[in-house]
């Protein structure tokens, strides 16, 4: 079964997270948005990333995750920014529909997007590592700071709590906030009305938007995802880990 599956909307391709409830981030799922998104890129004019009611995603696996030596972790991180610098460059106008949480990793697959509806009521959004002791993977960092800025950037990232969608509408993280049934249905149809406009300035207007962030990535990838197994592989760190996952 696949953990991430490609609906039809004629011009806009809505891709659903589909790995449970929780929607959490592993091997299998990454695999399945690659393949996904390598389809979008050849079938569709845009696309919209959705996951489930209760979560769009909780973040990284980590009862799996866990289980994973260096080498198989630093495969799986390269793997997973890789994902996440494919969705953010891709040369056509996307959106995040929010319907359910949107926590660590969740949130930073959320920051891939043109734009992110979210759900009105407790839906949160926000990056919760600096209180597992991990950092926000790097690229992550640099995407957040260019949407909502440094000083907001810095407070969530340091202070580690999550945000409503008004607060987080309040910083720009949340671009429009809908009923949970309408979310999904409202991303569909921005996303329609951008596809409609001419493809090739399109995707050069968003290559310039991106260019820089994916540039920095590239030239201090190794070390930076080598900062993060130190951090991963703390003792004192994978206790908090194996507490956190006992939540999944």
């Amino acid at each position: 079964m696949l953990c991430a599956t490609l609906e039809d909307h004629g011009k806009v391709a809505l891709l659903r997270l589909n790995n449970g409830v929780t929607n959490a981030i592993g091997p299998q799922l990454l695999q399945d948005i690659a393949a996904a998104a390598a389809a979008i890129r050849k079938g569709f004019n845009g696309l919209v990333l959705a996951g489930g009611r209760k979560f769009f995603s909780i973040g990284l696996d980590l009862p799996q995750l866990l289980s994973l030596d260096r080498t198989q972790m630093a495969e799986f991180l390269k793997n997973f920014n890789q994902v996440v610098l494919d969705l953010y460059s891709l040369p056509l106008p996307t959106a995040c529909a929010i319907a359910g949480h949107a926590t660590a990793g969740g949130a930073i697959l959320a920051l891939t997007c043109d734009f992110r509806l979210a759900a009105a009521g407790r839906t949160l959004i926000g990056f919760n590592e600096i209180n597992i002791g991990v950092p926000v993977p790097y690229l992550a960092d640099l995407m957040l700071r260019q949407l909502v800025g440094d000083r907001a950037a810095t407070a969530m990232l340091y202070g580690g709590e999550f945000l409503d969608p008004p607060a987080a509408g309040a910083i720009g993280l949340v671009d429009d906030i809908f009923d949970k049934e309408q979310v999904e249905s409202r991303a569909v149809a921005k996303i329609d009305q951008l596809a409609s406009k001419a493809q090739p300035a399109f995707a050069t207007m968003k290559q310039t938007r991106v260019e820089s962030i994916c540039a920095r990535y590239r030239e201090t990838a190794r070390d930076i995802h080598s900062n993060f197994l130190d951090c991963w592989f703390q003792g004192p760190v994978q206790k908090l880990l194996h507490q956190a996952a006992e939540k999944f």
